[in-house]
């Protein structure tokens, strides 16, 4: 007769899941000997910590959109998914995370890792269950699979270490709980919004002169139909971070990105739009958009919780984007006026330079707008990218066009640190054969730099480029920034991640000036296996907004005094285009 772990296992891959990610402990050695003999039918990825399990879970889940899957023992193994399960829920991505636990008749009495890890994931799960027999995980582990499609979320189910082992025959079922009530399918709802709310929609940008676009992730699978909508309304279109694989960087109607990683021509577009649409995002940053009774606003998503979230909508359409869109464009006219993505296109000309100059210079200590254009410019059109959570975001975001059929992902709403590597590790085991290229932090890198041995072993083809100024970049700037403070904490204890890199059985480069990095991108692109490129830059190269608020000038002219590196910092911000956007 088959355990509960048989079960389970046998329920995943009638779910479809053909990878899983984790690390072996004793309260899941039940779960292990289940997949160890369903080797042929399902792959365990074996990670450094588990942590990286849940990015690498989340991650595969938004790669391609099936359901991920990641495994963990009891006590601080369960406790460890925590920060990777959070991300999957900030980003909708669905994730099913699988935990031991204790003996079943010792819950509760203080033995070793005595952790109720159902109370520990209340919060970021959306079904969430402790498995007391075989004929109750026959119930509820497709249940959990389904409820994490469904919600695109996280679903938990943990797993007494006994309880694994034992067999149907030992359960005491009861007299409802019929075998096979369940089904291991689920029934996906409507994908078109009301027809009343289209129409809506329609009046209010037909009516508009000046239409805005803002797209996120929700709009992958819509660029023809974002490219319709966007030329029948001559709208630009400003992707949030983690649309900016929606449109390729080069469109005529894209102006980059959004925020404080953003563009300028972006910003100008939400100043001076009167009618905002948009398509599957809720990013986070108010106060990018129109003010306050500056400009009507529709917006799509699948998830009519998610409407309305940043701004008031008047036109709220809950369905899929393309099939939204597609019904959308039936109803909107032409615009005769083109103007207003004329004066957009040119301002994207302008910004370009800019950013081209500040790509082009020789500077010593090396810049890192530099490096990493540089590192851009070698993504083949298939690459993945992967950013981390830092100032590296913001220069992967600005100084790396996306192409056509390129791919791209980061930790978005929950922006950790460390999810770069497993990002990248997930995106290799996602699409084999597919060049892997990851920007990265030497702050975040240093947090899971184990893992950069699971590529090693799993032969992921990953370029990994290390920005390393020795110091919590980003943080250090926020700190000047927002408050007005000397920044603190901030500096680094050096890692040489070259010699890491070698010593994991990997390759390692190292860069500290311009006339270094041709040769050693050309080195990377013919080495074969897992590269780290640790580029040593400029520390206070300035981590700056598209254009410098007034509060934000004056807090940096309160803080700089008393700021280490004040010299180098003010010789930065005398330099185009920092100066232009200082303001």
């Amino acid at each position: 007769m088959p355990n509960t772990a048989d079960i389970l296992v046998e329920t995943l891959i009638a779910w479809d899941v053909d990878v899983i990610f984790g690390l072996p402990g004793d309260g899941i050695n039940g779960i292990m000997e289940g997949l160890r003999t369903r080797q042929d039918k399902i792959r365990f990825i074996q990670v450094r910590h588990e942590e990286s399990a849940a990015f690498m879970a989340c991650a595969y889940a938004k790669w391609t959109g099936k359901l991920g899957v990641c495994l963990a023992t009891s006590g601080p193994g369960g406790t460890h998914l925590l920060t990777g399960l959070y991300d999957a829920k900030l980003d909708q991505a669905p994730v099913l995370a699988i935990t031991g636990m204790q003996f079943h008749d010792l819950i509760e009495t203080f033995t070793q890792q005595d952790v109720d890890l159902t109370r520990a994931f209340n919060d970021v799960a959306v079904f969430n269950v402790q498995v007391s027999d075989a004929a109750h995980m026959e119930s509820v582990a497709g249940l959990a699979c389904r409820s994490a499609l469904a919600a695109r979320g996280v679903a938990h189910i943990s797993v007494a270490s006994d309880v694994q082992e034992m067999s149907t025959g030992e359960a005491e079922r009861s007299q409802r709980n019929r075998p096979g009530h369940s089904p291991n399918q689920w029934f996906e709802g409507s994908k078109r919004p009301d027809e009343a709310e289209i129409e809506k929609a329609a009046a209010i940008l037909n009516d508009a002169s000046k239409v805005a676009i803002l797209a996120g992730r929700g709009a992958l699978k819509a660029r023809a139909e974002l490219e319709m909508t966007a030329d029948l309304l001559a709208a630009p279109i400003a992707k949030a971070l983690l649309g900016k694989a929606v449109l390729p960087d080069d469109h005529s109607h894209a102006t980059g990105g959004i925020g404080i990683l953003g563009t300028l021509p972006s910003q100008e577009i939400m100043e001076e739009c009167d009618a905002l649409l948009i398509i599957g995002s809720t990013f986070p940053y108010i106060e990018y958009y129109p003010k306050k009774g500056q400009a009507r606003c529709v917006q799509i998503d699948h998830d009519a919780q998610r409407i309305g979230l940043r701004c008031p909508v008047e036109a709220g359409l809950v369905g899929d984007a393309a099939v939204t869109l597609q019904l959308l464009n039936q109803k909107l006219q032409r615009k005769q006026d083109r103007d207003f993505l004329l004066k957009a296109r040119q301002s994207m000309e302008r910004w370009r330079m800019m950013m081209a100059e500040a790509e082009a210079r020789d500077d010593i200590p090396l810049k890192p707008q530099r490096i990493v254009k540089a590192f851009g410019n070698r993504m083949p059109q298939d690459a993945v990218l992967v950013a981390d959570s830092g100032q590296n975001t913001e220069l992967a975001a600005r100084h790396i066009d996306m192409k056509a059929g390129q791919a791209f992902a980061v930790s978005g709403t929950l922006a950790s640190m460390a999810c770069g590597l497993p990002y990248a590790i997930a995106a290799g085991i996602a699409f084999p054969g597919r060049p892997i290229f990851a920007v990265v932090g030497d702050g975040g890198l240093a947090m899971q730099l184990g893992e950069f041995s699971t590529a090693v072993r799993y032969k992921i083809p990953l370029t990994l480029l290390v920005i390393k100024n020795g110091r919590l970049n980003q943080i250090a700037w926020e700190q000047m920034m927002f408050l007005g403070n000397p920044e603190f904490a901030c500096d680094l204890q050096p890692i040489d991640f070259a010699m890491a890199a070698e010593a994991m059985g990997g390759i390692g480069y190292s860069v500290s000036r311009p006339e270094e990095i041709e040769g050693v991108l050309d080195a990377a692109q013919n080495a074969e296996g897992p590269v780290i490129i640790e580029a040593v830059v400029d520390a206070y190269e300035p981590m700056m907004p598209p254009r410098m608020p007034g509060l934000y000038r004056k807090n940096m002219r309160n803080a700089l005094p008393e700021t280490k590196g004040k010299r180098e910092i003010e010789a930065n911000l005398s330099q185009e285009p920092l100066k232009t956007m200082m303001g």
